[in-house]
């Protein structure tokens, strides 16, 4: 359970890890112009828990480590990152670091199973999602100035049981689900972010098979899916 003052504070800690990248602190962000930490709002969290983006630029395609977009793998915040961190920065935690310059991505980075604490893979994902995303050059500090940060912290994914691609898609509930699909040697994930972009079932999964390297109507047997939930804050 996140406490209720999470986002500003996750928010915060992912423009600090990006910052220190650039040599750019707070008081120069104000400086600037930029709006900086606003106050976030929280998305709905419930249970159960890249690559190309998908539409809403978010997602990833998932690589080793449980982690998806780009290559989110190397690194991870040294100690003194940990020094005066609340307590729950300290506990396993998975997230997913998004940034857009006027709505449109820039960067998506993040991790699908928790298995570092939850404010190192926060910072790691934010420095991935800014200067790792293979679809993107480095941030640079005059698009600093001007990004928008979201963090998503996830649940632990479950694995969601069907018999046909039609009871899949019956049972999915947008706006609520992340989905984490695999089949053929590939696995994508769309955040629930995405179902804003992709409303309907059949268009959200077709695009995620898409994202894993799949035709869109490609089902058989070795198909699994897994869904989670997660608490977004944003700028």
């Amino acid at each position: 359970m996140l406490p209720a003052d999470a986002g500003p504070i996750l928010i915060g800690l992912a423009r600090d890890a990006i910052g220190e990248r650039l040599g750019v602190g707070r008081s120069d962000l104000a400086e600037g112009g930029s709006a900086g930490v606003a106050k976030a709002t929280t998305a709905r969290v419930g249970e159960g828990q890249g690559g190309t983006s998908g539409p809403g630029g978010t997602g990833g395609q998932a690589g080793p480590s449980g982690q998806a977009g780009g290559d989110g793998r190397h690194g991870t915040a040294g100690p003194a990152a940990s020094i005066g961190r609340p307590a729950w920065l300290e506990e396993p935690g998975a997230a997913f670091v998004t940034l857009t310059i006027n709505g449109r991505l820039r960067g998506c980075i993040g991790s699908l199973q928790a298995y570092r604490p939850l404010g190192d893979d926060v910072a790691d994902n934010a420095r991935a999602a800014a200067f790792r995303d293979p679809r993107f050059a480095a941030l640079t500090r005059p698009e600093f100035q001007r990004v928008a940060v979201e963090v998503s912290v996830l649940s632990a994914p479950v694995e969601y049981p069907f018999a046909s691609r039609d009871e899949a898609l019956a049972g999915l509930r947008p706006g609520v689900d992340g989905v984490i699909l695999s089949a053929a040697g590939r696995r994508a994930t769309f955040l629930p972010q995405v179902w804003e972009e992709l409303p309907a079932p059949e268009e959200f999964i077709a695009h995620l098979l898409r994202k894993a390297g799949l035709p869109s109507g490609y089902w058989g047997g070795d198909v699994k899916l897994w869904r989670y939930t997660v608490a977004a804050f944003h700028e």
